[in-house]
């Protein structure tokens, strides 16, 4: 068998969809299937990376094809740059995929499966969506108006490439509950939650993590937000908790990361003068140990309307570092209720900058508390989520996927 998966960034690329493809692509290659990843040339934050057309790496092989380079800093250059590697990927599936590869198709850009998915299966290829994020869900929450009349003919045509699908692989129950309300069958919706490595990821405590002696943060107590900080997460409470206890020289607040979000956190902070604030650049996969576990407490956040839409893939991090982890987003979504059932952290409706300021308080005021919810994380991700075992979950669904032919 023969698999192509397709995503605009893939390996070395640091975002989340690339490491989780590069995991994928190593482990079913060292099983003994033939993988090839297609992606663009660019990189998630360097729309101008030179990266090679075509090589071989791990075991797999990598494919990336051209395209318009204008990046993520607008909308209008964001939808050139999808439209073309749309366009260069259909290209490339009618050169390469034939009769019995199966193509796992995810969601950067959107409707990627939506409109490569029946060219595949013209070519005799079993289809597996794997979605990350439903669109126009996203977009007619964040863009409002312009997608109010653009919004229903994209969803039928998505939900139309749903049903068409041998599978389509969610990453949440609250998503695969969104997908069976398109009218997918429940034997084409398959769940398996993204993962983290957690061998690699390991708590590392304070006195020994030379990133917190680097920053300058021994002596803190560290809230920190790791990875990208987009339309989606609502950080204006947490400028507001920030505002609060600018006073506090024992707080401080760390951005780890990227996005539009964290660089309009950073320009909030520094038009009102806080000093508690720093933010620092992505830290590589190799780091992330250290840098996961600069924080004593990670925060994290959702729009509430997204809610089955999204699921921020930094919580599995943020347990792989034995860590509490603060919410702010729907207090009756999945993920707040995840966070009460385990005891593994907070959840606050956005706006609520004094319970922030009191779950913080409280964990301050209780390090046992705090321990034993980053106890508890890690505890359950050993238990819940390893990376294995979602890499054999993933392994079974293609197999079975090869074994089913087209319908």
């Amino acid at each position: 068998m023969r698999i192509f998966c397709f995503n605009r960034y893939v390996y070395p690329d640091h975002s989340a969809t690339s490491q989780l493809l590069t995991d994928l692509a190593e482990h079913l290659s060292g099983a003994g299937y033939e993988v090839v990843l297609v992606g663009s040339s660019q990189c998630y934050d360097a729309a101008d990376a030179a990266l090679p057309a075509h090589e071989h790496v791990r075991g797999f092989e990598v494919m990336r094809v051209g395209g318009t380079r204008f990046g993520r800093n607008s909308l209008l250059g964001r939808s050139l740059d999808y439209m073309s590697y749309l366009l260069a990927a259909a290209r490339l599936l009618r050169r390469h995929v034939v009769e019995g590869d199966v193509v796992v198709l995810m969601t950067d850009p959107p409707l990627l499966g939506t409109l490569l998915g029946p060219l595949a299966r013209r070519r005799g290829a079993r289809v597996v969506n794997w979605l990350q994020d439903m669109f126009p869900e996203i977009a007619e929450v964040l863009l409002g108006a312009p997608m109010r009349w653009a919004g229903p003919p994209l969803r039928s045509l998505r939900n139309r490439g749903l049903r068409m699908a041998d599978r389509n692989v969610v990453i949440s129950r609250a998503m695969a509950t969104r997908v069976a309300a398109a009218g997918v069958a429940n034997e084409r919706i398959g769940l398996i939650e993204n993962w983290t490595d957690e061998q690699g990821v390991l708590p590392v405590e304070p006195r020994h993590n030379p990133l917190r002696r680097e920053w300058g943060m021994q002596d803190k107590f560290v809230i920190g937000y790791s990875g990208n900080l987009g339309r989606a997460h609502d950080w204006q409470t947490m400028l507001e908790v920030a505002d609060t206890l600018r006073a506090r020289e024992d707080i401080h607040f760390v951005l780890i990361g990227g996005g539009k979000g964290a660089h309009a956190f950073a320009n909030a902070a520094g038009l009102r003068g806080l000093s508690n604030i720093s933010v620092q650049s992505y830290q590589s996969r190799e780091n992330l140990s250290n840098s996961l576990s600069v924080p004593d407490l990670h925060w994290f956040s959702l729009h509430p309307a997204l809610e089955g839409c999204i699921l921020p893939s930094k919580l599995y991090g943020i347990q792989a570092a034995g860590r509490p982890a603060l919410f702010i987003g729907a207090m009756d979504g999945e993920l707040a209720r995840f966070l009460r059932d385990t005891g593994t952290g907070f959840a606050v409706a956005p706006g609520s900058a004094s319970e922030v300021c009191a779950s913080i308080e409280r964990l301050i005021g209780d390090p046992a508390l705090a321990a034993t919810m980053g106890m508890r994380a890690r505890q359950y991700l050993e238990a819940n989520g390893t990376r294995s075992a979602a890499l054999m979950r993933w392994q079974a669904v293609l197999a079975s996927t090869s074994s089913q032919g087209n319908h």
